[in-house]
């Protein structure tokens, strides 16, 4: 009875999964079940790892704050481990911003709060494994980012080079400009660069955290850490406006957007995807900006690409 007893629980010992006596049963024999704390810890191994060799990693830019110590900081988040990058080290480009008098935090703020939401490149300069909490340098992973693509290895190519296309991400978008980040040079394209078609706004096409192509024009670099970089979509991209040119006839009424307005000059995006031209308004009162109106085609000017013609009246006003 004993030894029935003993061959018994031998079966039942090598019939039962290895893993049901690891606390929890799956249903593959040979698979492991992670706690909670054992994948953050993997989590956590990887980040040291990112630390020792320096490697750029990439996050999401999900918050601006100030730290009791009077910090203000950029905040990511990687592998679900909060990651802070003082703002002194998200290198932000300053010029052209139109605040030149201004306080730099401030002004760094102001341009960081615009780019919330967008993709950003960072190395961790120090990690304190008790808290966890993680301290990191964008301007580090843009620097390295630099001497790969703008500097290169001593006698080859660099690989980004005037004439160039080349992925860019949206990093802030304003009515007139696009601020891009290109492989690790910030750089604010003006909106009429940046499509072919004439914006109102250019957030009607672009957003933050956009991928888009552009073509590299220009680089001036001075020294790694004083590139400057000159780059469109427009060139990236076939030029539609000859052949929605054919769309208007001399004499054809159409509707449009008020783009711009520049001395009495009204900038128009014909419906039918033509930019346009009106000099004169038969109108009582003048349109505005973004007022929908019908446009009577005088000319078709093939040298500018636009159409050019008188507003006739107005459609429906801007809210």
């Amino acid at each position: 009875m004993a030894n029935t007893k003993k061959a018994i629980e031998e079966v039942t010992e090598k019939e039962i999964p290895r893993a049901a006596y690891e606390g929890v049963l799956t249903i593959d024999v040979d698979a492991q079940v992670e706690s909670a704390q054992e994948q953050e810890d993997t989590r956590w191994h990887q980040l040291l790892n990112a630390h020792r060799t320096r490697k750029v990693l990439t996050g999401q830019l999900g918050g601006i704050e100030k730290l009791e110590s009077g910090w203000m900081v950029a905040v990511t988040y990687y592998n679900g481990f909060r990651i802070i990058i003082p703002m002194n080290e998200m290198m932000i480009n300053l010029s052209g911003d139109g605040r030149e008098n201004a306080d730099t935090l401030n002004r760094q703020v102001r341009i960081a709060n615009n780019m919330l939401g967008c993709d950003i490149d960072f190395i961790i300069k120090d990690l304190d494994t008790k808290s966890r909490s993680v301290v990191a340098s964008r301007k580090d992973a843009m620097l390295k980012k630099r001497q790969t693509f703008y500097i290169g290895e001593e006698g080859e190519k660099p690989l980004l080079y005037p004439g160039r296309i080349a992925e860019a991400r949206v990093i802030a978008v304003a009515p007139k400009a696009v601020r891009l980040e290109v492989f690790g040079v910030e750089v604010s394209v003006r909106a009429r660069d940046m499509a072919w078609e004439w914006m109102v706004d250019a957030g009607e096409k672009f957003q933050v955290g956009d991928l888009t192509l552009v073509m590299v024009n220009k680089i001036n670099i001075r020294s790694l850490e004083e590139i400057d970089i000159s780059v469109d979509a427009k060139g990236a991209t076939a030029n539609t406006n000859k052949d929605n040119l054919k769309r208007c006839v001399r004499q054809g009424k159409y509707v449009g957007i008020i783009t711009d307005i520049y001395k009495g000059t009204y900038f128009i995006r014909l419906n039918i995807g033509v930019n346009a031209v009106a000099h004169s308004c038969n109108m009582t009162s003048l349109p505005s900006k973004r007022d929908e109106v019908g446009f009577v085609v005088t000319r078709i000017n093939d040298k500018f690409e636009v159409a050019e013609g008188i507003i006739t009246r107005m459609i429906k006003r801007a809210v």
